[in-house]
């Protein structure tokens, strides 16, 4: 019973009659358990489906243990290796320099202004989230200039980080979007193809990764978007392309939003990395504006994880940038259905971090240097990595570990050199071969540099 008026009956009218009754059944039923057992009959603690030890077997004995997941399996193993020289190379997640988690100024700042605000409260959050955010987000990706904001057609809704705004946005289109195959790079992310194929749509790959050149296979790319058929949603790293750090050029991605243009696909942009990337904000968030620009429709998930460091806040938004206003209000409509049978509405904290950063002009400042400097560190281990191979002499061009951007670099070992360095030298990654250059430092650089070289000598 809710609320304080007399026309709901009171507990006290209940008592004489239906607790009575209920008080007879409970006694009725203990006295038969009871008897039961004196009896000798099965008692609940030995069923016939108990084990041998007499303990009852469980509903869920029939699953099998699944597998680690292949990224947060690496530091699981990590964890366990007592070895004082191991390195863990497989979490996406930034480092300072002496290997510890960082916690940006500027955001303690303003967590420290939030705990300080006494009128802040603890209520639920709208479905879509909270309304500063969603706004400040779509203009930190999409531009502040940007028509699309202007002319309000853009829908935009706050989400549990990255992989929460792709599985709001692809539970959407499998809803209403005429075309159910998404077309993903290969490779991509490895949580890519579970977000979209749970979510119903029909995952299939593109060309993206040329082992040969360590490079960008743009030409595979053209040629498989361009079998494409029409209306097929296409899957885009904004930049930083994870796990390769391989991102087109501009000129290159003018030739993709043509080419996706001119079939009608449909984009749909992950943007991890903005910022995090180059060190520079609007550069990183470039290519989504070309498309965005353009007139066109596109959806775009961000994550506030690695730019602002607010990993485990899960702070993300999902943008779709509509054709016009009234469609943008009827797409956030239909999102709000998305949304509240799946989490109900979104976590307060981070996005009002967010927010408090992005709506200050000083504070906004200061995360820039911030980032700068995150982004800065990660391309200086990029030189010291390929100088340190290069000292040594080890087989192959090198160069793309310092032509690559971003948090990750594909380093071309195979799994079975990956298995030795690990074994050999206490070195952990995902067994492709990408290494997190977040993880690394300058005291750990040479050896790094001596188990590649092992392993490139002394492992096929």
């Amino acid at each position: 019973m809710h609320g304080g008026g007399n026309t709901s009956p009171s507990f006290s009218s209940f008592s004489s009659s239906s607790s009575s009754a209920a008080d007879r059944r409970l006694n009725a039923l203990v006295r038969h358990l009871e008897g039961s057992s004196l009896n000798g009959s099965r008692s609940i603690a030995a069923s016939p489906t108990s084990g041998s030890h007499g303990a009852p077997n469980s509903v869920f004995d029939h699953l099998v243990r699944a597998p680690e997941d292949p990224i947060l399996g690496v530091t699981v193993a990590y964890n366990k290796d007592p070895s004082p020289v191991k390195l863990n190379l497989g979490v996406g997640a930034y480092r300072t320099e002496e290997g510890k988690p960082l916690v940006l100024n500027v955001v303690r700042r303003a967590e420290q202004m939030l705990v300080n605000d006494s009128s802040r409260v603890k209520e639920y959050l709208p479905i879509v989230g909270l309304s500063d955010f969603n706004k400040l987000s779509a203009k930190l990706i999409l531009g502040a200039d940007s028509p699309a904001i202007q002319e309000n057609r853009v829908s935009t809704v706050q989400c549990l980080s990255g992989t929460g705004s792709l599985r709001v946005g692809a539970e959407f289109l499998a809803r209403h979007y005429h075309q159910h195959t998404i077309y993903i790079p290969q490779p991509t992310w490895g949580n890519h193809p579970k977000v979209f194929g749970l979510a119903g749509l029909s995952v299939k790959t593109y060309r993206y990764y040329d082992p040969a050149t360590r490079g960008l296979n743009f030409q595979g790319l053209l040629e498989d978007l361009g079998s494409a058929p029409s209306g097929a949603i296409v899957l885009l790293h904004a930049c930083a392309h994870n796990p390769t750090g391989v991102d087109p050029t501009i000129h290159q991605w003018e030739q993709i939003r043509q080419l996706i243009r001119s079939k009608a696909l449909l984009p749909f942009f992950d943007s991890a990395y903005q910022g995090f990337a180059s060190g520079n904000l609007d550069a990183d968030a470039e290519s989504v504006r070309m498309f965005a620009k353009d007139g066109g429709e596109c959806l775009v998930a961000q994550s506030y994880a690695k730019n602002m460091g607010l990993y485990g806040e899960r702070v993300g938004a999902l943008s779709i940038v509509c054709r016009s206003a009234d469609v943008a209000s009827r797409v956030e409509s239909q999102l709000k259905l998305v949304i509240r049978p799946m989490y109900s509405n979104p976590p307060i904290h981070g996005a009002s971090i967010v927010a408090t950063i992005l709506k200050d002009r000083s504070m906004y400042q200061e995360w820039t240097i911030e980032l700068k400097a995150m982004a800065e560190r990660i391309i200086s281990m990029r030189q010291q990595l390929f100088d340190a191979l290069r000292s040594r002499g080890t087989p192959g061009d090198w160069s793309h570990i310092i032509k690559q951007i971003g948090m990750f670099t594909f380093t071309g070992l195979n799994s079975k050199q990956v298995a030795f360095m690990t074994k050999e030298y206490h070195i952990y990654m995902t067994s492709d071969g990408r290494i997190s250059m977040a993880g690394l430092s300058s005291r750990t650089v040479p050896h790094l540099a001596d188990a590649i070289h092992a392993a490139v000598t002394r492992v096929a």
